[in-house]
C-alpha cells in the first residue's frame, strides 16, 4: 500500500464514521503485528552518506548523524593512541577534485554500537560490526548473494560470542591473549568458509604482481606472490568476490619508478594514480563502492605516502600496513596493521626457539641502528649502564644478535625513523616477552589480539625507568606473559605454504573483518 493511496481514502471516507472505522481498525491491527514481528535496530548505528548519483543512477542515501561513541570504542581508541577524533565508516561526498575514478552509485556503510561488558576489561570491536539495512524486495543480484552470505556470517559470529568453544583440529584460540576468543575463531571459520578475494590481472613485475620476499619488506611481496597462486580464497570470478585486492608493491615502486636521489615522489603518485583509474574503467567494481571493498598491502615506509595518491584510496580502500602510524592518518577501524618481517630465506630455520623462562639469565636486551626520535634517548639512559639492560648501538664481535633474544626476558622493541619494527617478530619468535616503546603505532592484528597480556608497554617518557617497570613484574607474571608469547607466535610466523592462523591468514582475517564492517549496495547496477 503507497502513502498516496493511504491518503486518498481517509479523503474519500471523511463523511462516514462507518467507512472511517472500516479502514482504520485494519490499519492498527497491521501496526501492531509489524511491531511484534519486525525487530527494532536500538543496537545499530547506521551512517548512511549522501552519495553524488551517477550517470545511472538516480539513488541517494540519506544522511544520519553518527551515535556517540561507546565507553568501549573510546577504550580501543585510547589503546590504539588515536589522537583526536576518529573518521566513521561512511564514504566521502565529493569526488575526487582531478576527476579520476568516477564516484560510486549506492555504498551503506554501518556500524555497530558495541554494548559494554561490564565483566571485561575490554571487548573486541570490529569482530561483528556489520548489519544489513532492513530490505522489502527478494535477493535478485549478484551482490545480494554476497551480502546475504556476508550477514549469515555476522550472526554466526555475535552467537558465538555467546555460544560454547567451538572445536578445532588444528587450533583452538583461548586465553587471556584474545579479546574474544570464541568470536575470532568463528570469525575465522566464517573466513575459511565463504571469504573470496578477486586479484587484478592488470599489470606487469616487477611493480605488480611482484615484490620482494627476502628483506624488512618480504610481507609486502610474500602476500602477492601468495595471491597470485592462492586457491582457497582466490577467485576468478568478480561477481563472487567480496574483496578486490590492488597488487601493486610499493617496494619496487621505490626501486624501480622513483628516481633516485630526487625527492620525487610524482613518479610512484602517477603510477598509482594510473592504475587505479585503468582498473576502474574496465571494471564496475571500483566506481560501485568507491574502492571501500578494495585494499592493498605495503609494508614499505611509504605505503601510507603511496596511498596518498588518491583521495578515496586513503579514505575508503582497505589498507594493510606494516607502517600502521596514526598520526600518518592510519585509521584501526578501517585500516590493518601488519608485522614487519625480515627474512634471510623462505624458512624460519633457525629463528624460532630460545630458552625457558627459567632459564633466562638477561633482564633486557636491544641492538640496532640509532635512528628515529626514541632510540638515542634509550641508549643515552641504558647503553653500558647496566649489566641486565643489555642496549648496544653495535653488537660486541663475536656476539649473535638472535642468541641474545633467545637468552633475554624482555626484548626491547622502540620504533626508528617509522613506527614498526622486525624486532617484535623476532620477540616473539623467540619467546622473548616484546617490550614495546612507540608513539602513535597500532600494533599488528590488535583487533584480535589483547597486547598488554602478553608485552610490555613503555611510554617515551618511562625509558628512564625501564630497569624499575620490568624488575616490578613479578617472576610469576612474566611466566605467565611467555608462555601467551609462545601460544600467540604461532600468528606471526611465516610458512610457504602458509598454514592455517599463520601470519598470512592471519591478514587475510582482518581485512575480512573491515569488509564485514560496511554494506555494497548495487540496486542500480546490473553486473550480470
Amino acid at each position: 500500500m503507497g502513502t498516496s493511496w493511504f491518503a486518498s481514502c481517509f479523503s474519500t471516507s471523511s463523511s462516514s464514521k462507518t467507512n472511517l472505522l472500516f479502514f482504520i481498525i485494519p490499519l492498527v491491527l497491521v501496526s501492531l503485528l509489524v511491531s511484534v514481528l519486525v525487530p527494532t535496530n536500538s543496537t545499530w548505528d547506521f551512517i548512511n552518506s549522501t552519495l553524488p548519483s551517477s550517470a545511472n543512477s538516480s539513488e541517494k542515501l540519506v544522511a544520519a548523524a553518527p551515535a556517540e561513541r561507546t565507553e568501549e570504542e573510546m577504550e580501543f581508541l585510547s589503546r590504539a593512541d588515536v589522537g583526536g577524533s576518529l573518521g566513521e565508516a561512511t564514504l566521502p561526498k565529493e569526488a575526487a577534485a582531478d576527476g579520476s575514478a568516477s564516484p560510486p552509485r549506492a555504498v551503506e556503510a554501518v556500524k555497530k554500537i558495541q554494548q559494554v561488558n561490564e565483566t571485561k576489561e575490554d571487548g573486541w570491536l570490529n569482530e561483528s560490526m556489520g548489519v544489513p539495512l532492513k530490505r522489502s524486495r527478494q535477493v535478485k543480484t549478484k551482490m545480494d548473494r554476497v551480502e546475504a552470505g556476508l550477514q549469515g556470517a555476522r550472526s554466526a559470529i555475535k552467537e558465538a560470542r555467546e555460544g560454547s568453544q567451538l572445536q578445532d583440529p588444528d587450533y583452538v584460540p583461548i586465553g587471556p591473549m584474545y579479546w574474544d576468543a570464541k568470536a575470532f575463531h568463528r570469525s575465522y571459520l566464517e573466513m575459511e568458509k565463504q571469504f573470496k578475494v578477486f586479484v587484478y590481472k592488470e599489470g606487469e613485475p616487477p611493480v605488480f604482481h611482484d615484490g620482494p620476499c627476502k628483506s624488512i619488506y618480504s610481507m609486502e611481496g610474500n602476500f602477492i606472490y601468495q595471491m597470485d597462486v592462492d586457491s582457497n580464497f582466490q577467485t576468478n570470478d568478480p561477481h563472487k568476490a567480496h574483496v578486490f585486492y590492488l597488487p601493486f608493491s610499493v617496494a619496487k615502486m621505490v626501486r624501480f619508478v622513483y628516481p633516485r636521489d630526487t625527492r620525487d615522489f610524482s613518479t610512484i603518485r602517477r603510477t598509482v594514480v594510473d592504475y587505479i583509474n585503468l582498473v576502474a574503467h574496465k571494471y564496475p567494481y571500483w566506481n560501485r563502492s568507491h574502492g571501500a571493498d578494495h585494499f592493498m598491502v605495503a609494508c614499505h615506509d611509504w605505503g601510507p605516502l603511496a596511498s596518498f595518491s588518491l583521495p578515496y584510496l586513503e579514505r575508503n580502500t582497505i589498507r594493510a600496513l606494516c607502517n600502521a602510524n596514526t598520526s600518518e592518518r592510519f585509521n584501526p577501524i578501517k585500516d590493518v596493521s601488519i608485522p614487519e618481517i625480515n627474512l634471510l630465506t623462505d624458512k624460519l630455520t633457525g629463528l624460532i626457539g630460545g630458552l625457558p623462562a627459567s632459564r633466562r639469565s638477561m633482564l633486557a636486551f636491544f641492538a640496532g641502528g640509532v635512528h628515529g626520535p626514541i632510540r638515542p634517548i634509550l641508549l643515552e639512559h641504558w647503553e653500558g649502564k647496566d649489566e641486565e639492560i643489555k642496549v648496544h648501538k653495535y653488537l660486541p664481535r663475536g656476539v649473535n644478535y638472535h642468541d641474545m633474544m633467545r637468552n633475554s626476558k624482555y626484548c626491547i622493541c622502540p620504533s626508528g625513523y617509522e613506527v614498526a619494527s622486525p624486532r617484535i617478530v623476532e620477540a616473539l619468535y623467540t619467546g622473548c616477552v616484546p617490550v614495546l616503546i612507540s608513539k602513535s603505532y597500532v600494533a599488528p592484528f590488535s583487533d584480535v589480539l589483547r597486547w598488554k597480556s602478553f608485552s610490555v608497554v613503555v611510554s617515551v617518557d618511562e625509558i628512564p625507568r625501564l630497569k624499575e617497570i620490568l624488575t616490578n613484574i613479578s617472576t610469576r607474571q612474566y611466566v605467565r606473559m611467555q608462555k601467551r608469547v609462545l601460544q600467540v607466535r604461532r600468528h606471526f610466523e611465516f610458512n610457504s605454504p602458509p598454514k592455517r592462523f599463520d601470519v598470512f591468514h592471519m591478514i587475510l582475517h582482518s581485512i575480512w573483518l573491515r569488509r564485514l564492517n560496511i554494506r555494497i549496495s548495487d540496486d542500480h547496477w546490473r553486473g550480470g
